[in-house]
């Protein structure tokens, strides 16, 4: 009897569970499920379903959440142990588009199973205060669930977009004695230009283990320069570039485009191909790929990255118009002073472009100066917080030849450089003679490049150590002493006696001999007076420039 009773009234007693049947529940035990349901919708997907709503489908959604979860243990699990692999499938074309579909998929799935819950709460049951606020997390849970997933999606797709447009889909390469060497070239790629002339030359040489890197900057007035014993166009110029005082490095790239393009077949830029080849066999090491970056991209990836932050030694100026007549440059259209500063784009791009009143090797070392404050400053909280703009202006590259297939490779190169020394080398001052250009000793070139090479991909490279050759600050006791303990005699221009400060340890010169303070006014005052002299010895320490 008592059994009969108990099944009579079990049916009664479902029907109160204020979960699933809220109309008999009170109106603040509404409004606590109606948050809860939220919460269980935003954590677990698919488990307000099963505790209030349509249990077939609470289950589905549950094992695609279990499956999602179980990849983004996978995917933890590969940037612990294998980075590279996890960089490579996000980066691959293939890989990376049915990844933004299945995001999209699961971020309109997610949102379909809040508009369920929406369904399940019964808002109409709820107590009209409590309307709102249910309806604002509602709709807070779906924009930091869902929304979070589409927007993943959007940008994994602008990314991939932009590996698209940047990085070829050639075959990848291999590292040469354990490091990689990229050529990276800056000019201008006006649709009225035919072959571009590079404003800028300078080889990333990064260790291929330790992601050590080394920058070695090449004069674009470089004579001579040597092709590689695999270049087309040593058949040319067996002896180098030696057609003269117009035959510049800078100038193979115009030359090749438009009169020995032949040569390269099946080659997408002749002309940057050849000048690899030159850079190469004036090295004397193998450079395995390019990228030429158009200034005005460069102007766009600075302000993508909300500027660099640098310490510059000198005053520098951003050249108004160059009379060819008289040979000298207008009113500057702004100055950069000399201190700790913040460049936006037109600024970085004018840093590492002017040479009014010093020679290029001032503007070289420059350049080198911003190219490792945007490798310290492109971090990945940087990244994510830009990524959208710093894509966009990525593919303002004009051509590349690395494949997209080791962006996983180098991106995790990149990661290890991060926080490690920069060896510099420049060829020419202050590492050389500033007529060693005109007339190279190319055996000299490729001495000072494998001491360099060698400096930074030795176990302790990475560690600044008073005994460490630190090329390109000249210290010449150090350079000798390091030269002795190797057993090799430094040649004549290798090491200099005097000594220079190491790259970031100088005092910027804000104040003239007199310690009258250096302005805007006082410079173009001077200007005004044409007292160029007087300009070019107070800014003549704006070579200097330290990465902050």
């Amino acid at each position: 009897m008592s059994s009969s009773k108990v099944q009579q009234t079990a049916p009664g007693t479902s029907m109160t569970d204020p979960v699933r049947y809220p109309a008999s529940a009170s109106s603040p035990v509404r409004t606590k499920r109606a948050f809860v349901l939220i919460l269980l919708t935003l954590l677990v997907p698919g488990s307000a379903q099963i505790v209030a709503g349509d249990r077939r489908l609470g289950r589905a959604a549950l094992r695609v959440t279990l499956v999602v979860w179980a990849a983004v243990a996978a995917a933890v699990l590969l940037l612990l142990f294998n980075r590279t692999l996890l960089i490579n499938l996000i980066t691959s074309p293939f890989a990376s588009l049915v990844i933004v579909v299945l995001l999209a998929a699961l971020a309109v799935a997610w949102a379909l199973l809040f508009l369920n819950t929406l369904r399940l709460i019964r808002p109409i049951l709820l107590a009209p205060r409590a309307r709102p606020a249910v309806g604002i997390a509602l709709v807070l849970a779906m924009v930091l669930g869902s929304g979070s997933l589409g927007y993943a999606a959007y940008l994994l797709n602008v990314g991939r977009n932009a590996i698209g447009s940047i990085f070829s889909s050639g075959p990848s390469i291999d590292p040469v004695e354990g490091r990689y060497n990229f050529l990276m070239m800056g000019g201008d790629a006006g649709e009225d230009r035919t072959g571009r002339r590079p404003d800028s030359l300078s080889v990333l040489s990064v260790d291929a283990e330790s992601g050590q890197t080394a920058i070695i900057s090449v004069p674009r007035n470089l004579q001579n320069a040597q092709f590689s014993e695999d270049s087309p166009m040593r058949a040319i110029y067996p002896d180098g570039y030696d057609c003269g005082d117009e035959c510049l490095i800078n100038a193979i790239n115009t030359e090749v485009t438009n009169e020995y393009a032949d040569l390269y077949p099946g080659v997408a830029d002749p002309g940057a191909q050849a000048t690899l080849e030159a850079v190469s066999g004036t090295l004397g090491i193998t450079v395995q790929a390019y990228v030429l970056v158009d200034m005005d991209g460069f102007s766009r990836l600075i302000d993508a990255m909300g500027g660099i932050r640098i310490k510059a030694g000198g005053w520098v100026p951003m050249s108004g118009y160059f009379d060819d007549f008289s040979q000298t440059h207008g009113m500057p259209l702004g100055w950069i002073p000399a201190g700790e500063q913040t460049l936006d784009g037109n600024q970085a791009l004018w840093y590492g472009r002017s040479r009014e009143y010093v020679d290029d090797y001032s503007r070289i070392q420059r350049q080198q100066c911003v190219q490792q404050a945007m490798l310290k400053q492109l971090d990945p909280a940087t990244l994510l917080a830009k990524f959208e703009d710093i894509a966009d202006a990525g593919t303002k590259v004009v051509d590349s030849n690395i494949s997209s297939s080791q962006l996983g490779s180098f991106v995790d190169l990149a990661m290890k450089a991060k926080g490690q020394e920069v060896r510099r080398l420049t060829i020419g001052p202050p590492d050389f003679d500033a007529s060693f250009s005109t007339v190279p000793n190319f055996d000299e070139i490729h001495e000072r490049v494998d001491q360099l090479l060698a400096s930074a991909s030795s176990p302790q490279a990475g560690v600044q150590d008073d005994t460490m050759v630190e090329t390109g600050t000249a210290p010449g006791r150090v350079q000798a002493a390091a030269a002795r303990a190797s057993g090799v005699f430094p040649l004549a221009g290798a090491v200099r006696a005097q000594q220079s400060p190491a790259p970031s340890d100088f005092t910027p010169v804000t104040t003239t001999p007199d310690g009258e303070l250096i302005t805007e006014e006082m410079l173009t005052q001077l200007k005004l007076e044409g007292n160029e002299q007087a300009i070019a010895e107070l800014v003549a320490t704006n070579g200097q420039c330290a990465p902050l």
